[in-house]
């Protein structure tokens, strides 16, 4: 099973993409014509560790300014930008942010809040994953057997069977703003999950998943700890809702981990080409066009 996220879908950019650009060749291009003016809203916590002083340098050496955008105000009264880029919730921002996008229509936003929310919903991103039609010469990419659920909690074990799947069940928020998810091992732990979300069958994967980053023709893999492989014994003396509110988040980097070669083992490399081009170009006419502009400026190819 491939984990991943594309850059630029949903304006977020990972700290390991972020290192593997500003690692990359520094010398110092000609001076552009002009400064490429990037304002970014973002949590403190994800500007800490997206701009890191190396990423800003090199920046700086590219004709990339980034200036901080200040969210409680009028973008329209800031700026001028060439590029917003932003990862904050709410309505109130949302609102800012169309109301700029119909004014400055010139202006790149990355993303547009109409284009994050279908990739927030796993139930249309999953349904583009599932309909990929790859051939399995260097490996298969499914999707879990699955379930939607949007109804009382005590009418789920009943359309859990309807549906034939097996326990335990992952649960995962139908909107995916977390790292969060569950596991549920019993019937009676799924009346007391809290639609709308999804379930899926749960698939033993050596407690290792991998994260796909995508610029342009750029792909980077990062391993992850991620849930441990269930057994009979697990199915047998385990009962309830076990919650993991962090899974696959940056600090459960796996990558230094003395793991099992055969679960260490990265996806072929043709699989993640084949596998990126598919979800571009099913999910690019739902995203801004320019979304890799400012990386593929750092790092051209």
């Amino acid at each position: 099973m491939v984990s991943g996220g594309c850059v630029g879908p949903e304006g977020e950019v990972g700290p390991e993409v972020a290192a593997a650009v500003a690692e990359r060749d520094e010398a110092v291009a000609p001076a552009p014509a002009r400064e490429l003016v990037v304002g970014y809203a973002l949590t403190s916590k994800k500007a800490k560790s997206f701009l890191q002083p190396k990423l800003r340098g090199l920046a700086r050496k590219k004709g990339i300014l980034f200036v901080a955008i200040d969210h409680k105000r009028p973008l329209s009264d800031q700026g001028p930008f060439d590029i917003v880029l932003h990862k904050l919730t709410g309505k109130g921002w949302q609102q800012l942010l169309e109301e700029y996008r119909e004014t400055h229509p010139e202006v790149t936003v990355l993303d547009p809040p109409g284009a994050i929310a279908h990739l927030l919903d796993r139930q249309s991103m999953l349904q583009e994953v599932s309909e990929l039609d790859l051939t399995d010469r260097y490996g298969k990419v499914r999707v879990p057997k699955q379930l939607f659920v949007n109804t009382d909690p005590l009418s789920i074990p009943a359309a859990v069977t309807r549906a034939g799947l097996s326990l335990p069940l992952v649960a995962k928020p139908l909107v995916a703003k977390s790292h969060e998810l569950s596991l549920a091992y019993d019937p009676t732990s799924l009346t007391k999950l809290e639609p709308p979300l999804v379930l899926q069958e749960f698939v033993n994967h050596g407690g290792v998943m991998f994260k796909v980053y995508i610029v342009g023709d750029a792909i980077r893999v990062v391993r992850r700890f991620s849930l441990p492989n269930v057994d009979e014994g697990d199915l047998s003396n385990n009962a309830g809702v076990f919650r993991f509110p962090r899974v696959s988040c940056a600090a459960a980097s796996a990558d230094d981990a003395d793991l099992d070669p055969c679960v260490a083992e990265l996806p072929p490399r043709p699989l993640l080409e084949i596998l990126a081009r598919e979800l571009r170009r099913r999910l690019v006419p739902m995203i801004h066009a320019p979304s890799f502009l400012i990386l593929r400026k750092l790092f051209p190819q």
